[in-house]
This record gives C-alpha cells, sequence and structure tokens, in this order.
C-alpha cells in the first residue's frame, strides 16, 4: 500500500465512524425513540432537543457530503496515480 492509500483508508474509517456515532445520537421521528439518550418531556427539555437535533442533523449534512467527496477524490486519485 502506498501512502496515499492508507491515508485515504485512515480518513475514510475516521468519517464512517464519525458519521455513524451522528446518526445514532440523533432523535427519532417518533416520540422518545431515541438510540441512544431520552428525553424527559418537560419544556426545557424539548428546546434543548430540539436545538441538539438540529445540531447532529446539519452535521450529519456535513460529514456526509465529505465522506462522498473523499470517496470520489480517492476513487480518482488511486485511478490516475497508478
Amino acid at each position: 500500500m502506498t501512502v496515499f492509500e492508507i491515508i485515504f483508508a485512515i480518513a475514510l474509517l475516521l468519517f464512517s465512524i464519525a458519521i455513524i456515532l451522528v446518526v445514532l445520537l440523533q432523535e427519532g421521528n417518533q416520540k422518545n425513540v431515541g438510540a441512544v439518550t431520552g428525553v424527559a418531556d418537560s419544556f426545557l427539555s424539548k428546546s434543548k432537543a430540539r436545538s441538539v437535533d438540529a445540531f447532529l442533523s446539519r452535521w450529519t449534512k456535513v460529514i456526509a457530503i465529505g465522506f462522498f467527496v473523499l470517496v470520489i477524490v480517492a476513487n480518482a486519485v488511486m485511478y490516475f496515480v497508478k
């Protein structure tokens, strides 16, 4: 394996772990269906859950886009560098 292949493999591994963690931390669409956390039904916790869900949703999109760009770049580099 070349240095580029090792770097891309490590970066893809980190992106995949990050996207798995961010998705697991999100609440489900139904009431109290979070995979990891459980949120009480008070007013303060509902607004906190919305802000946390918005934050996690935004980061899910960012990490997913980064993952796909990294996969495309890695494939292009591996194809043209041979």
